[in-house]
């Protein structure tokens, strides 16, 4: 079997589906092995919160190392920090310094970006933020949010803040993307761009995820055109429309002629993500649900192509 196009990245979702959410970073490894057997050749790692963060940050060497001997590339790490977004300044702070731990483990692992989760709200769950990679709405149903909120401090102190991750990521020469995601702040192209301009920071991107965007109708050919300045790496996986879910290409609804089509209309060069599975999707055979995805994307958009 043939490897994958350098610019076609498997996804961590496809770690996360096998092996739980967050997987056990002292896998990590291993991961390397069973995403190279898929045919990849560029790959997301992920640090999910605390523990997690923590321990890929005492395997970075050994997981560069190992990438190396597999030629593996690993173009972005996602820094998984929920904390950011919190309404209390102490809290933002302590995740601010596991952010620069992130950043770190992007740079020693040759990243050219970090990615995360778009801020959410500060929702009030019982039992305090559920790790959960989305916030469905069963999950957000639970939520309330605090009675002494005060919107506008609150939005003034999460701008100063992602400027600071803006900052911080671009110390070390790395591109900070923003994952839309059903409950968070920055859910569409509106959204995106209406924090991008409160933010004012070059390295900010978005990271269009055409099966989240689809089920928030936030039209996909719209997006690209609108986003054309912002976005240089995107998640493919298809979506039905009624649920958040990411299905392989070809099983959901989305009109991928019409959205490569646009992608050419605005000269897209950047990377792509295969962002297939997770609990909340019917995907029977994963193995073969990213191959065949990649294997599509292949002949869609990169045959003939240098």
């Amino acid at each position: 079997m043939a490897d994958f196009h350098m610019d076609i990245v498997a996804c961590y979702l496809y770690l996360i589906t096998k092996h739980g959410y967050p997987p056990n970073a002292e896998g990590s490894l291993g991961h390397l092995n069973e995403l190279k057997d898929l045919g990849f050749q560029s790959i997301e790692l992920e640090g999910i919160r605390e523990e997690h963060l923590e321990g890929v940050y005492a395997q970075r060497e050994q997981i560069r190392t190992r990438a190396n001997g597999l030629g593996l590339n690993i173009p972005v790490f996602c820094v998984v920090l929920p904390g950011l977004s919190s309404p209390d300044g102490k809290e933002r702070e302590r995740n601010l310094q596991l952010f620069e731990k992130g950043c770190e483990v992007a740079e020693s692992l040759g990243a050219k970006a970090v990615l995360d989760n778009a801020p959410i709200p500060p929702w009030q769950f019982p039992g305090g933020i559920p790790v959960t990679r989305h916030y469905d709405e069963e999950v957000l149903s639970a939520a309330t949010l605090p009675a002494d909120l005060n919107w506008n401090k609150y939005h003034h102190g999460l701008v100063e803040t992602f400027r600071e991750v803006c900052d911080i990521a671009s110390s070390r020469n790395l591109m900070y993307y923003l994952h839309p995601c059903y409950g968070a702040l920055v859910n569409s192209t509106d959204a995106y761009l209406l924090f991008a301009d409160a933010v004012k920071r070059d390295n900010l991107r978005f990271n269009l995820d055409t099966a989240n965007q689809f089920f928030m109708k936030d039209n996909l050919s719209l997006s690209l055109i609108r986003l054309k300045d912002h976005i240089d790496y995107i998640h493919l996986s298809d979506n039905r429309g009624g649920k958040v879910e990411h299905l392989a290409i070809g099983e959901g609804e989305i009109h991928w002629d019409r959205f490569f089509e646009t992608l050419d209309r605005i000269g897209y060069s950047g990377l792509f993500g295969i962002d297939v599975g997770g609990s909340e999707s019917d995907v029977p055979d994963l193995d073969s649900a990213y191959r065949s995805s990649a294997e599509w994307l292949m002949e869609k958009w990169f045959k003939g192509r240098t």
